[in-house]
């Protein structure tokens, strides 16, 4: 038999490797920005054509590469950071394997120029999938300067794997901040066909929040801080009123280094669990300071993923700075006092203002359910107040028509019975529809007891009309007196540029000012003038999170489920009989009136049977 095992020639490993490492033009962003700042560079500046599906430049002040440092640099497993296996347990750089630049020249063409401070001539370099071409001397500025070019152009079934130019400026743009992040006293600058979309100045963390996503985001941030021997905790949590749906932004980074960490992730939910409701996620931008030793990122390709020694105990300590943080800024629930062990009070000792004795009895004390005062005898005679109660029980009970009950009985449509609800049908031709607490709308049934949340019902009948009309691109807009505008952050801008169509088709007269700013010119008749600028940001941050899935039948569906929950009726809003019956007409009228489209449950039936059991003996 013979020999079939053979030795991959080092251009197939490189590939091979890169479809770990280089999934899209994001992940390329991400290696040359961390092998920059891993060189010491305090300026860097990212330029992009196609969102780079044809060129990614990154150009940076860093130490910058010799001759021979260029060429090896590209080599696999080729690396500066480390030197042995027991370099990986003191890391302190941003990478350490070696295969990020090999993977990258696998599948694109790259030039490079690069030359160290204090040399008067840099080197440049070009390579054609991982074949090297050209390397001499030239003229440049001290640091490194790297181009990757037709990124995908020898893997084909990968190019096709792209998204659209939207969707990989999103991812980049998301890749981008994370970066900028972490790295706040590093200026950088990121430009795409031409057009700056961030320069960031050095600064602290705060600041670098504030210039990503928004002036007004500082407001609703509070600082952490917890210092241990076993770590050191820093940064902000959101306040919970201005906890999110969707697109919350959460970031963690441990010694200058993002990560993604499930378990402290639900630490920090944890917090929240009695301040948000349940379908809503908190703002968080949290580092960790611990020893490098203590922590393993040697987990996964991207280096994302890191093993803690000391996790249950970081767990901890993370809880409890992000509970003080909330309670010291009254964000936390109030404290409960156990009145069973009621502190003593000092009696206290009566004084004189001017004519007026002041006395105070001295056995009284407030905490004490058992302690009264001394007072006089009241002048009032209680006994006499319920005299004749109870004979007088029934009849007074048999005339309470003046009091207002809970549940409001609406009478019923003759001429137009409620809808069949699957296979639940209105116990009679007439039924009597109710509501309870301004929230609930009831409807007996063959079967029990159906119950509509009359919020979560006016949702759903919105979204089917808003959908239809988004898909159809009849919706008319109705110009506002006053023009609106909205600056969003470059992601945000990236996902309405997109979507703008899709928008327009809504009803929204929208135009572009520059700057990562638009005009609101009109809005759809069923929103209001006032809620315009509301309405356009939540349609923003359901639109921007959506990422890969940013189909246009997705994008529409965002949309009108953005309008839906902006103009449907709130909550405890009280609704008359006619609308409170035509509500319940809609919604079983449609063919799925069960959930909302974010799954929301809308009606429940409760059946005779569970009601019998409750006044069973």
């Amino acid at each position: 038999m013979s020999d079939v095992i053979k030795l991959l020639p080092d251009s197939v490993a490189n590939q091979i490797a890169a479809g770990e490492v280089i999934q899209r033009p994001a992940s390329v962003i991400k290696e040359l920005v961390e092998n920059s700042v891993d060189a010491g560079a305090d300026r860097i500046e990212i330029i992009l054509k196609d969102a780079g599906r044809t060129l990614i430049q990154v150009i940076d002040n860093g130490a910058g590469m010799s001759a021979t440092d260029a060429r090896l640099a590209f080599e696999r497993h080729s690396t500066s950071k480390i030197s042995s296996a027991a370099d990986l347990f003191t890391l302190h750089t941003m990478g350490f394997r070696g295969e990020a630049l090999a993977s990258i020249c696998a599948i694109s063409q790259v030039e490079l120029r690069t030359m160290p401070h204090a040399a008067s001539i840099g080197t440049r370099l070009i390579i054609n999938g991982s074949k090297f071409e050209i390397q001499e001397p030239t003229a440049c500025q001290p640091g490194t300067n790297i181009m990757v070019k037709n990124l995908f152009f020898n893997v084909p079934a990968r190019r096709k794997f792209l998204k659209k130019d939207s969707v990989e400026l999103s991812n980049i743009m998301r890749e981008f901040e994370r970066l900028a992040l972490v790295n706040p006293d590093v200026e950088f600058t990121i430009i795409h066909n031409g057009v700056t979309l961030h320069q960031l100045l050095p600064g602290n963390l705060k600041q670098r929040i504030n210039d990503l996503f928004g002036k007004g985001l500082d407001r609703q941030l509070i600082p952490i801080d917890a210092e241990t021997s076993v770590a050191t905790i820093t940064g902000f949590v959101g306040l919970p009123e201005h906890a999110r749906r969707r697109g919350a932004l959460q970031y963690f980074f441990v010694n200058g280094r993002n990560m993604r960490h499930p378990y402290f992730h639900r630490a920090v939910l944890n917090c929240y669990s009695q301040l948000i409701p349940s379908d809503e996620q908190p703002n968080y931008f949290i580092n960790f300071e611990v020893d490098a030793e203590s922590i393993d990122v040697n987990i996964h390709p991207t280096k994302n993923e890191i093993k803690f020694e000391n996790e249950q105990p970081i767990f901890q300590i993370l809880v409890a700075a992000v509970r003080e943080a909330l309670g010291r800024f009254n964000a936390g629930p109030s404290i409960d006092f156990d009145i069973s062990e009621a502190p003593e009070i000092p009696p206290f000792n009566p004084t004189s203002r001017g004519n007026v004795d002041v006395h105070a009895d001295s056995s009284y004390n407030p905490f004490k359910a058992d302690s009264q005062p001394s007072r006089q005898p009241s002048t009032r005679n209680w006994e006499q107040l319920y005299a004749g109660f109870e004979s007088q029980r029934g009849s007074s009970a048999a005339s309470s028509s003046d009091i207002t009950p809970d549940v409001m009985p609406l009478a019923g449509n003759d001429t137009n019975p409620a809808p069949t609800l699957i296979d639940d049908t209105p116990a009679d031709d007439t039924p009597t529809v109710m509501r309870f607490k301004n929230q609930y709308i009831m409807l007996p049934t063959k079967s029990g007891l159906l119950i509509i949340d009359q919020h979560r019902a006016h949702i759903k009948v919105l979204y089917e009309r808003y959908l239809a009309l988004v898909n159809s691109g009849h919706s008319v807009s109705q110009s506002l007196l006053f023009p609106e505008s909205v600056t969003l952050t470059a992601a945000q801008n990236v996902a309405v540029e997109a979507s703008a169509e899709q928008i327009a088709k809504c009803g929204f007269d929208m135009s572009y000012l520059g700057a990562c700013s638009w005009a609101i010119n009109g809005v759809p008749p069923m929103v209001a003038n006032s809620e315009a600028v509301e309405t356009v940001m939540k349609i923003v941050e359901n639109i921007t999170d959506l990422g890969e899935e940013a189909a246009s039948d997705v994008v529409n569906s965002k949309i009108a489920l953005t309008m839906a929950q902006s103009t449907a009726i709130r909550a405890g809003q009280q609704i008359t009989d006619t609308e409170a019956e035509t509500l319940v007409n809609d919604l079983l009228q449609l063919p799925a009136p069960n959930f909302t489209p974010d799954g929301q449950v809308v009606l429940a039936v409760v059946p005779t049977a569970d009601i019998q059991r409750l006044f069973s003996i």
